[in-house]
């Protein structure tokens, strides 16, 4: 992990998250605690893969003050938009927030998944997965993020398989789903 990092408040549990239907249609707002609670409500969420040019992908290990997953290894960037805000803005914006890249998101997919952290909570996302490219170094937020790296296809790929319960589970869904239907879209991009 490269030792620059930065303090900054920018989430919090009392936060509305924008509640969806199956067809990601607003239905109202709760906030981010009351989401989480029990069998969670449905609610809707992002999550970015970064890459390199060298085809690397960015991991993150969450921070250990966080009530789901704390401490587990995570794809680049994933959270929530704020009502009113767009999901490729709520991307552009988390991720200088919590990594301090400027991103230009590319959307691949949406899906919609439940699942729960022991019996401290659950996350139930309506997801919408981008992927974007930077040779940038992060400049985490360590109130965020406890640790970062680069791997490669075929390290994750290898985390997956030995060490999958150190992962979010969104983490080992999303990226089946990369390798298997968007090779091309998680390639380095070509020089011109």
């Amino acid at each position: 992990m490269n030792n620059s990092t930065r303090l900054e408040v920018v989430s919090s549990d009392d936060e509305p998250l924008i509640l969806v239907d199956s067809d990601d249609q607003q239905i109202g707002t709760l906030d981010k605690s009351t989401c989480h609670d029990g069998d969670g409500t449905l609610h809707r969420a992002f999550s970015l893969f970064v890459f390199n040019s060298r085809g690397e992908t960015l991991l993150q290990r969450r921070h250990s003050a966080k009530r789901l997953w704390p401490g587990y290894w995570s794809n680049g960037c994933c959270s929530h938009p704020r009502n009113g805000e767009s999901i490729n803005e709520a991307v552009v914006r988390r991720a200088s927030q919590e990594l301090g890249l400027s991103v230009d998101p590319c959307f691949l997919f949406k899906f919609q998944y439940k699942a729960s952290f022991l019996d401290i909570g659950t996350e139930f996302e309506l997801c919408s997965v981008f992927v974007s490219h930077t040779d940038e170094a992060p400049l985490v937020n360590a109130t965020e993020i406890e640790d970062w790296q680069w791997v490669t296809p075929s390290d994750l790929d290898k985390k997956i398989s030995t060490q999958s319960s150190a992962l979010t589970p969104w983490l080992r869904i999303e990226w089946e789903r990369l390798r298997a239907e968007f090779r091309d879209q998680i390639r380095p991009p070509r020089a011109v």
